[in-house]
């Protein structure tokens, strides 16, 4: 019987050792804790929750409760065990964190083809191996790694503005312009008299941050977050991100200032608040941009972050299977292949072990429509821009549109329909 090694038992690795077990293969899952500890666990189980409890919305006219829907049908250990230990959290599926890793934990080690290694890899392991060490990647580790696929490759600091849905901008405030009028209209502005200025000044200077882990202050040193900026005195931001130099509206006084949006993916369906990395807590982002003119229903499809994140220049190194280019059988899961999020990591070492099941038996490659929120995000890992790339969770702008008329209303619940009616098709077709 065949072996495979996954390295990293978080919800990637949990998930991908789980997916190649119940295939009948043998798995050997390391996991380096609590051999070593990093500096963001608490505990020696797998699939810990570090952060949130929540694994974000759960119904299907929102694109995260979609791919659990998909995970659902592709028999998703972390979904299943998510769904067992969840709690009351409205429309979220919230789980008792505890008793959520230690259920995969005990799944996992009880599994007869799984056999548990509590060590540090320190090497790329030869043979068919998942790689599924997420953001904290230990220093040798992520050396070999870096070595293998080129030090260009490979980021130990993530620093990323928000990224707003462009049918939740309000295009009757804000107007198309780039500075000067160089070159083409390629900007949204949202214009601020001084008033509006002052109160979000105001909101953002005074609004929660994250906890800075000290050894994310090496990012701090280099990248200033905006509201850091701004706390240097009310009108740094005047002559940095906000500034309205060269962009005022035909026949109108120039404004106090002016945030403005770049559009980030060929559709034109998501924004980039240009010079908004920002180390505020999501919750306070939303309450705080929102205050800004035309972004008032703003829907963040990723919030600014700003956090040490081992993440690879995906497009430059896997193909749409997670599989390394350049080799044969290694293959790269969770957050290190540049998705964002509990479900999207889990999502991922799903999809890398199916693809390595399918390889491994000879079975032809498993192909997923985009239209798919499984197939969206494996496109995006593969085929996003590599010159600004960015970790992004699962959201609506990553499929594509929908090719007949309907109410805008009707959208994501239409694409939610599409998506699980493509992915049965697949199931169907195995």
């Amino acid at each position: 019987m065949k072996t495979v090694t996954v390295v990293g038992a978080g919800l990637a690795g949990s998930e991908a050792a789980y997916q190649l077990a119940n295939a009948g293969f043998q798995v050997h899952l390391y996991e380096m804790r609590p051999t070593k500890m990093t500096e963001a666990h608490h505990t020696e189980n797998f699939a810990e929750l570090v952060c949130s409890n929540s694994l974000r919305a759960d119904g299907l006219a929102q694109a995260v409760g979609i791919l659990k829907e998909e995970m659902r049908l592709l028999n998703s250990l972390i979904i299943s065990v998510a769904d067992q230990t969840r709690v009351p959290a409205g429309g979220a599926l919230a789980v008792d964190r505890d008793i959520f890793s230690e259920t995969i934990t005990n799944t996992l080690k009880k599994h007869p083809n799984i056999t548990i290694f509590a060590k540090e890899v320190e090497s790329i392991p030869s043979g068919p191996t998942i790689l599924a060490t997420g953001p904290l990647t230990s220093e040798t580790l992520s050396k070999a790694l870096s070595d293998r696929l080129g030090i260009s490759s490979l980021y130990f600091y993530d620093a990323a503005a928000p990224i707003i849905d462009a049918d939740s901008i309000n295009t009757e405030i804000c107007y198309r312009k780039s500075r000067y009028d160089k070159g083409t209209a390629d900007y949204l502005n949202c214009p601020m008299n001084e008033t509006e200025y002052n109160a979000f000044y105001d909101a953002l200077v005074h609004a929660e941050c994250t906890e800075i882990k000290d050894f994310e202050l090496k990012l701090f040193e280099s990248c200033m977050p905006v509201e850091e900026m701004a706390r240097r005195g009310k009108e740094t931001l005047l002559f940095g991100p906000l500034k309205p130099v060269g962009l005022a509206q035909e026949g109108k006084d120039r404004p106090h200032a002016v945030v403005q949006l770049r559009q980030d993916d060929i559709r034109g369906s998501m924004y980039n608040m240009v010079g908004f990395q920002t180390h505020l807590k999501h919750g306070e982002q939303k309450r705080v941009f929102r205050m800004i003119p035309g972004l008032e229903n703003a829907e963040i499809l990723r919030y600014g972050v700003m956090h040490r994140n081992t993440f690879i220049n995906a497009p430059l190194v896997l193909d749409a299977s997670f599989k390394v280019k350049s080799e044969e059988y290694l293959y790269i899961a969770g957050q290190m292949t540049g998705v964002e999020g509990y479900v999207e990591s889990a999502a991922s070492g799903l999809l890398a072990a199916q693809h390595l099941i399918r390889k491994l038996k000879q079975k032809s490659p498993l192909i997923l429509p985009k239209e798919t929120m499984l197939g969206a995000l494996s496109d995006y890992v593969a085929h996003a821009n590599p010159e600004n790339f960015q970790p992004m969770h699962i959201n609506f702008g990553l499929v594509p549109a929908l090719d007949f008329k309907h109410k805008k209303k009707e959208r994501k619940a239409l694409m939610g329909e599409r998506a699980l009616k493509a992915m049965q098709g697949v199931i169907e077709d195995e």
